[in-house]
């Protein structure tokens, strides 16, 4: 699998020769091996140009760009690896098919509730009871077969998120209290973790997505809408307790993020360049990691399994064949 490259210096990211290369404030060259890219993800005050754009181009590699507090500002991608106006046609169908778009958009909720459980289920069976969290995710993922339209979809899944979060606070250590979910901006250290966390997992999923001839901005949970990659939302959703939760525990209770790896300023609580560092690097670990696949019969890194179901939705789309999302089975 390719790789992807953070960079959080600020500076200049030019092409040079046959290859990328960062020029850092302080004049230092650092050199990225393009060949191997999947994307760059750009943290810092970067600047670059059309000839860099290009050569991304060429190379099929995308380009993640976060602004102010990190938020995921945009990417520029490349031409897409797949063009088919066939799966366009029958993705707009599946979407203005108010029963098909129900179908799709349950089979997402359903799928995020059973991973969201899973990590409960992980810490249950250790020192902590949570058997009233798991009760509660149970009933939603039962409700999420009776809604009959997608706002009450997304009502179920909302409440199971609340359940699942409110498990938290005795997961973490002392000095990162929760208390809900809070952005634009980020109001405390586990807030701002997942924003970033989910912004990470949101860019790779646009990139994976870009592998197939799917259009990003057709969905069926979340409304598309202008100036985002709706479906990317769609898939990202099963994927954040895997990926950004995942790590924000490992990280957190391995006291490898501390106090210093935050930041408050105008009544919003950020990570520091440090705490991108250590959060983005474990997060790439976490994506080059492999399972068995029960199908394939073969191991596949997590960085795979986003590709996977976005390939299983299309399949889904073009043969009828019944779209099972990505439920944790290991």
């Amino acid at each position: 699998m390719n790789d992807n490259y953070h960079i959080f210096s600020d500076g200049r990211v030019e092409r040079h020769n046959d290859t990328v290369r960062l020029v850092t404030e302080g004049g230092e060259k650092k050199y990225l091996p393009i060949e191997n890219a999947e994307a760059l993800f750009l943290h810092g005050q970067i600047d670059f140009n059309t000839r860099l754009l290009s050569f991304l181009d060429d190379h099929g590699v995308a380009m993640h760009v976060f602004g102010w507090s990190d938020y995921y500002s945009g990417s520029v991608m490349p031409e897409r690896g797949q063009i088919s106006g066939q799966t366009v046609v029958k993705q707009v169908r599946a979407y203005d098919d108010p029963d098909h778009r129900l179908e799709i958009a349950t089979e997402f909720v359903a799928g995020s509730i059973h991973n969201m459980r899973a990590n409960v289920a992980y810490y249950d069976n250790r020192e902590y009871d949570f058997g009233g969290s798991l009760d509660a995710l149970d009933r939603r993922r039962d409700e999420i077969g009776t809604v009959d339209s997608v706002d009450e979809a997304m009502g179920v899944e909302a409440s199971a998120r609340r359940a699942y979060y409110a498990t938290f606070d005795e997961i973490l250590p002392d000095g990162f209290v929760f208390n809900g979910r809070q952005y634009n901006p980020p109001d405390n250290k586990v807030n701002s973790l997942i924003s970033f966390g989910n912004s990470l997992v949101y860019a790779n999923v646009v990139s994976a997505i870009r592998a197939t001839a799917l259009d990003p901005t057709i969905s069926y949970l979340h409304e598309p809408g202008e100036r985002r990659y709706s479906l990317a939302l769609d898939i990202a959703d099963l994927f954040k307790p895997l990926l950004t939760d995942r790590v924000l525990f490992r990280l957190v209770n391995r006291g490898q993020l501390g106090e210093d790896d935050f930041e408050s300023e105008l009544n919003s609580c950020l990570l520091t360049e440090s705490g991108r560092e250590t959060y983005s690097r474990e997060f790439e670990k976490t994506l080059e990691q492999t399972i068995e696949h029960p199908n394939l019969n073969r191991k596949v890194s997590y960085q795979y399994l986003l590709r996977l179901e976005a390939y299983k939705l299309k399949k889904h789309l073009l043969t009828g064949e019944a779209y099972e999302p990505f439920e944790r089975w290991w």
